[in-house]
């Protein structure tokens, strides 16, 4: 059975609320592209779009969205009024195209943001945009699972800008214990609560979001 992330009836709503997101970031609250991307990749907002709850995928504007995601990270903008152009933009289609990416893969934000940046899906506009998304979804695959496998402590780390010491000190994990769940040798799922808790202090997330379970979604999409 394949995996997606969410309900598809709210995909196409996804795509357009996530379009205008993007849209509306940077052409007229005037963010740069990859610091929005770096926003979504860590917003709590991000995460309940990214799961589906309707509040996100349907109950609102693009320029809601940008605005929550923005002020959530103390991202800082410009003000403007709320403006949605009929027109598409590249940066619109990098927001429709990367809301069907997230959905189909049922990656997160973060995951899919530390393969690539969102100025780069913007300079993906000219080859894909009037192609079948599969042709998208097919290129983004690619470099994903290219990328240098990620364990999700791995990738919460780099998020906060951390070295595995830095992390280890702030902790108060073991490093090689870091090490060792980074390397894959040891199984962070099966590690003590208290392990878990002191790491997602640390790395300013839930426990639950260092649990690796993104290799069993890849396996059963493949």
């Amino acid at each position: 059975m394949t995996i997606r992330a969410y309900d598809e009836i709210y995909v196409e709503s996804a795509q357009n609320i996530l379009g205008h997101a993007v849209d509306f970031a940077i052409m007229s609250l005037n963010v740069n592209p990859d610091s929005f991307g770096k926003a979504l990749a860590v917003a709590n907002s991000s995460k309940q779009f990214s799961k589906g709850n309707p509040k996100y995928v349907a109950g609102m504007s693009g320029c809601e969205f940008s605005r929550i995601v923005l002020t959530e990270t103390h991202t800082s903008f410009e003000e403007n009024e709320d403006v949605m152009y009929l027109d598409r933009s590249p940066e619109y289609w990098a927001g429709w195209a990367l809301a069907y990416y997230q959905w189909y893969s049922s990656l997160s934000f973060t995951e899919i943001f530390l393969s690539i940046k969102l100025s780069e899906i913007i300079e993906m506009y000219p080859i894909y945009h009037e192609m079948d998304i599969s042709h998208f979804t097919n290129s983004l695959d690619k470099k994903v699972y290219t990328h240098n496998l990620y364990t999700k402590l791995k990738e919460y780390r780099e998020i906060n800008g951390m070295s595995q010491s830095e992390l280890s000190r702030d902790s108060n994990v073991p490093l090689r214990q870091i090490q060792l769940f980074e390397q894959q040798q040891r199984d962070i799922n099966k590690t003590a609560a208290i392990t878990l808790l002191r790491l997602s202090k640390a790395l300013n997330c839930s426990m639950e979001d260092l649990l690796d379970y993104s290799y069993a979604k890849k396996q059963t999409r493949e």
